[in-house]
């Protein structure tokens, strides 16, 4: 098989398929004492270095995700009060079966809602998007499946 050809996430790591072949052994390490200086030098480094997430597309991802799930998630949790308003008032008889299934319409939405929120949302720093995020969910989603199967690919290699 031919290896995939991936284009890499806008924040992917540059190492994070290399692997270490051989294990080494741990050494001991000295004692470390915590002093005044070396405690505010790790305090002034900047969030934005690390390997991980950048700040502006973690804010953007968070807030689709609360749009797409939280608005189904709400309308689920408000079908029980609704429906006990209507039925304990008697001004409409609603089955059981019909208020459990509804709400769990609205809370299954809400599941999906919260995946399509993160996947939508543009991964690169300093680009918005668009409001539903049609295109940004296939870029992305094709970023996750090249991912997919690189990692299955390593995996069955790995097996041999």
């Amino acid at each position: 098989m031919s290896k995939p050809t991936t284009e890499r996430i806008p924040f992917e790591p540059n190492n994070r398929n290399k692997k270490v072949k051989e294990a080494k052994k741990p050494q001991p390490t000295p004692p470390i004492v915590a002093n005044k200086s070396s405690v505010t030098t790790s305090s002034n480094v900047k969030r934005g270095d690390s390997l991980g997430i950048p700040d502006e597309v973690n804010r953007r991802i968070i807030r689709r995700a609360a749009l797409f799930c939280g608005i189904p998630t709400g309308l689920g949790l408000t079908t029980f009060i609704v429906s006990y308003f209507l039925v304990s008032r008697h001004i409409l008889d609603l089955p059981t079966s019909a208020v459990v299934l509804l709400s769990m319409l609205f809370l299954g939405i809400g599941v999906v809602g919260l995946s399509y929120g993160a996947i939508s949302a543009s991964w690169d720093e300093g680009r918005v998007g668009s409001w539903w995020g049609s295109a940004e969910f296939k870029k992305n989603f094709g970023y996750l499946s090249e991912a997919w199967k690189a990692q299955k690919q390593i995996v069955k290699t790995n097996k041999k």
